[in-house]
């Protein structure tokens, strides 16, 4: 006995509907940070400040954020972690607000970028 194509694709359909995707991860209604291991304490930390938006539309390495951290501590206030609290957070933004597939590509080298025309103190082609 064969089913017929139009019911094992409503099946199907349904089965889709009621299973939510593998990939997707809850947020916290109030800031959008993934709840995963450490969010709370990236929500206590980087909150403060600004808003969860920058953490949720951001991505980087490891050392993209951990050099955010420091250029925050050093021009913006940012307070000093212990080195738990400052591996929690690295963890968690790693792992959940890493560098992203298909991302844009990083910037050009100054050196391998054209003269520019337009920066001050530069002379003008065929000037004299």
């Amino acid at each position: 006995m064969h089913k017929h194509p139009t019911a094992i694709g409503g099946l199907l359909s349904a089965t889709l509907l009621l299973c939510p995707p593998a990939l997707a991860q809850d947020t916290d209604p109030a800031t959008g940070l993934v709840i995963a291991e450490g969010w709370q304490v990236v929500s206590a930390n980087c909150t403060v400040c600004h808003s969860a938006k920058l953490v949720t539309q951001n991505s980087g390495s490891r050392n993209h954020w951990q050099g955010l951290i420091r250029w925050m501590q050093d021009t913006q206030g940012l307070w000093a972690f212990t080195p738990e609290m400052e591996t929690t957070i690295l963890d968690y933004l790693t792992a959940h607000y890493g560098p992203k597939e298909g991302a844009r590509r990083p910037p050009l080298a100054p050196s391998l970028l054209p003269p520019n025309p337009y920066k001050q103190g530069d002379t003008q082609p065929g000037a004299s």
